[in-house]
């Protein structure tokens, strides 16, 4: 079978190369010698790319005595296949335009042979979950290129920040690198929010409020019109979608669901309802979700709408990883996986976490980072870890009803603390409590 190539355009990159040597720089992130279709192709390229690591010039003298240190030049054509590249190119300014035809054809060939294997495990499979998982394993490893794996200049790096900074002063907006929470103490404590590639770690026992302020941050996300992923194993999209009908009307929430409204209330709900519709939120309440279908579901949508601003996951322990030798290694993995698919997004994902049994032990039920439960890689792979405390609800008599503290206990990137805020049991929202009100604080 003649598998997709241009011969052309590999012969156009290499020519480029030996024409002008800066070339290397604009094609080496984009591509590795198993990109070429010609055997002879890659054994050039290597040589060249050998030379680049060194600092030589991969002009035609040091690529041609590369290949002979190798063993290669004369399987390529001796000296003479390389003069007759360089003389075939006029000028070398394409050669990155070149280089994407290589990396094309060079993704659909792995493509092909991808499809190939994917079906051979199709036929082997006992289990369609197992199944799943190793297509996934294969198509993820066939799609993977070079710039996947590539840094980037300090310069590069800077005029991205750059461009941050001026994209929200010509919109007249606050300069804020951070995805704002819309709780203001919070969003200060952690510098602006929630912040890209960040895994941002929200735990506490349950029937605290972890949905609740997942909820409450993604709808504030979504108000300024940026898109949210929600994945929701524990709820349904018509729980999560009382939850935030509540939250926006401020109707209690047993109203909500029982729609027990009187003509006045039913409009406001009515209303609701027009509002969160245009929100962009997409809601996915599978009750079973591998780590692997979670991230080919989010990048599959990314593909076709951009990436999202945010992604929820509620909650991280009813995940599952396929062959995981323990409990204790699957929810390793998954930490492990959620903070690599945030960086490979460059966006926030905010994960829920059931706390250990042994916060309702101590005298103090203040959570700890201990309390985490089943795995200790959640806080490592963390980059904030949040936890949820109600004083009301382990004492009748506080004088700190309706508050709830969000504690701050690892931050990579900055100080840990204390956040107070005002948690309304009917609607189940979170919202501002300055410090100055709450005596104490």
């Amino acid at each position: 079978m003649n598998l997709p190539n241009d011969i052309d355009a590999e012969r156009a990159v290499l020519g480029s190369i030996l024409v002008n040597r800066d070339a290397m720089t604009a094609v080496a992130p984009l591509l590795q010698p198993g990109h070429f279709y010609l055997e002879r192709h890659a054994q050039i390229y290597a040589a060249m790319l050998a030379c680049y690591n060194r600092r030589i010039p991969p002009d035609t003298r040091m690529v041609a005595d590369e290949l002979r240190s190798a063993g290669h030049l004369d399987g390529i054509g001796g000296d003479l296949a390389l003069f007759d590249l360089s003389d075939g190119i006029p000028t070398s300014y394409h050669a990155e335009h070149y280089a994407a035809i290589v990396s094309k054809h060079a993704l659909f060939r792995a493509g092909i042979r991808a499809g190939e294997r994917i079906a051979g495990l199709a036929h082997d499979a006992a289990e369609p979950e197992q199944f799943i998982a190793d297509a996934y394993s294969v198509l993820d490893a066939a799609t993977a290129r070079p710039a996947d794996d590539q840094g980037a200049a300090i310069g590069q790096i800077i005029e991205e920040r750059y461009m941050a900074i001026t994209d929200a002063l010509t919109a007249g907006e606050q300069v804020q690198l951070g995805r704002s929470t819309g709780l203001r103490d919070l969003d200060e404590l952690l510098a602006g929010g929630l912040h890209r590639s960040d895994l941002f770690i929200l735990a506490a026992r349950p029937g605290i409020g972890k949905s609740s302020l997942a909820l409450t941050i993604a709808r504030h996300v979504a108000s300024e019109d940026r898109r949210v992923e929600i994945f929701s194993l524990e709820m349904s999209r018509q729980q999560n979608l009382d939850r935030l009908i509540a939250m926006h009307t401020g109707l209690d929430l047993v109203s909500v669901r029982t729609l027990a409204l009187n003509e006045d209330r039913l409009a406001t709900y009515m209303a609701a309802l027009g509002a969160l519709a245009a929100l962009p939120i997409h809601i996915e309440d599978a009750p079973a979700l591998t780590l692997h279908d979670m991230r080919a579901r989010v990048l599959r949508r990314a593909a076709a709408l951009g990436h999202p601003a945010l992604v929820v996951v509620d909650y991280l322990g009813l995940m599952s990883v396929p062959r995981a030798k323990d409990r204790y290694h699957e929810v390793s993995e998954i930490a492990r996986g959620l903070k690599n698919l945030a960086k490979e997004l460059d966006v926030p994902i905010l994960a829920l976490s059931q706390l250990s049994r042994a916060v309702e032990g101590r005298q103090n039920h203040v959570p700890m980072l201990s309390d985490l439960r089943e795995s200790g890689e959640i806080e490592q792979a963390a980059d904030v870890v949040c936890f949820i405390y109600r004083e009301e609800v382990y004492d009748r008599e506080s004088d700190k009803k309706g508050i709830a503290e969000l504690h701050i206990a690892k931050h990579r990137h900055g100080p840990l603390g204390v956040v107070p805020c005002r948690f309304d049991t009917n609607t189940t929202r979170f919202m501002d409590l300055s410090y100055k009100t709450m005596e104490g604080y």
